[in-house]
């Protein structure tokens, strides 16, 4: 790829290399919302349990991004990328087959380690491929994390569709996941052209022999100048998780319409593909936590909504608020990583924004399923959420640029 690459074709490329978010988050993860409400009445689950499935995938995906950056040594990110679509697509059709909570807690697991292994090698190729128009970075990035969306907007419009036409065969939610992995397994084969286009053209440093020449000091992180950072972004996790796990239950409890039901989920898909140009400003010039603030505090907002009230009007406005706001709150965090590292220390600072975010996504199903169990149900549950979010806003006030930090010390 010549080093001043058409904004047009890094814009394809960055459009082809979001597929791999499609998969990682969109379907793999947040499909299960859709499933939730089904699988809880025919199995019988309580909301802890349920809540717990996506405690297990978060599980698996912290497992995943410790593991990441060692197999990107070895392996080369684009092969890092491919395997783990592969590897989700194959355990997202696994799940179908399965009834028992211990066998479909073990699938969401190991779905959490192969979603790892796509979104966190792809989140290093969208930041290099960044680095190729720096006037545009934030765009890039955006258009790959909202890459997000797409997978929502299928399974918001896929999912419905094969419940219904399975309404009468046993566990007929079985055929939704079977038809989510064959969507991942297509995602995949377009997935191959970016990774060979970037692992050829823009990583011959993601090779083994060049990731091994680099010294031990060029991997570790100022963890210090980094805190307020980490912390927002774990308060992050624990808070939106709750609302992509349990706000469709909410809204069937609040006897909101199957059809509006897609309409919701599926705009909540498109405002994340949107939030790519909305926020791509915000990347560009945020070199300290005011992004990460700014967008946890947006997303408090939203979440609390239909917490409060069950309005039609209110309820879309909170679908359409959150999926403008938070895959560009998890792109900011790469765009802090490109903005204060240096290159080789990029891989390894994406992984660990990755894996505090997979701390605080443990937390958060289980914590609000086990709220919800109790009286006040899952509007009290959101409200946990929201105050988790709001949290993290404030920590991330507190983060400084690390270059100037590093200057004063």
């Amino acid at each position: 790829m010549p080093a001043a690459s058409p904004l047009r074709h890094l814009l394809l490329i960055a459009f082809a290399l979001s597929l791999g978010a499609a998969v990682s988050l969109g379907i793999t993860r947040f499909a299960y919302a859709l499933l939730l409400p089904v699988m809880r009445d025919d199995l019988g689950w309580s909301y802890t349990i349920a809540g717990g499935m996506n405690t297990a995938n978060a599980a698996g995906y912290l497992l995943g991004a410790m593991l990441t950056p060692r197999l990107m040594r070895r392996f080369g990110a684009a092969a890092v990328l491919l395997a783990g679509a592969l590897l989700a697509s194959g355990f997202m059709a696994a799940s179908g087959f399965f009834t028992g909570a211990w066998p479909l807690l073990l699938q969401r697991l190991l779905a959490g380690v192969a979603s790892a292994f796509v979104f966190v090698a792809g989140g290093l190729m969208a930041a290099r491929l960044g680095a190729r128009a720096p006037a545009h970075a934030g765009l890039l990035l955006g258009v790959y994390y909202g890459g997000t969306g797409w997978g929502i907007v299928v399974s918001a419009l896929g999912v419905p569709l094969i419940l219904q036409a399975a309404v009468q065969v046993p566990h007929g939610w079985s055929w939704a996941w079977w038809g989510l992995a064959l969507v991942c397994v297509a995602a995949t084969a377009v997935l191959a052209w970016p990774a060979r286009v970037l692992h050829r053209h823009e990583f011959p440093a993601s090779n083994p022999q060049a990731s091994n020449a680099a010294s031990p000091g060029q991997t570790r992180l100022p963890w210090g100048a980094m805190a307020p950072a980490l912390a927002a972004y774990t308060l992050f996790g624990v808070g939106y998780i709750g609302y992509m796990t349990f706000v469709i239950a909410l809204l069937r409890e609040q006897g909101v319409s199957s059809g509006a039901v897609t309409v919701f989920y599926a705009l909540l898909g498109l405002t994340v593909v949107a939030s790519a140009r909305i926020w791509a400003g915000l990347l560009d010039r945020a070199k300290a936590g005011g992004a990460l603030a700014l967008l946890n505090a947006l997303l408090g907002v939203a979440t609390i909504l239909p917490a409060l009230t069950g309005a039609w009007p209110v309820v879309l406005a909170s679908g359409l608020l959150f999926g403008g706001v938070f895959l560009s709150l998890v792109a900011s965090t790469t765009a802090f990583v490109r903005h204060n590292l240096p290159d080789a220390q990029w891989a390894a600072g994406i992984s660990a924004f990755t894996i505090v975010f997979a701390f605080g996504q443990i937390v958060g199903p289980t914590m609000v399923g086990w709220v919800a169990d109790g009286s006040g149900g899952l509007s009290r549950g959101l409200l946990y959420s929201a105050g988790a979010l709001w949290l993290g806003a404030l920590l991330a006030c507190r983060q400084k640029p690390i270059a100037s930090t590093r200057t004063r010390s």
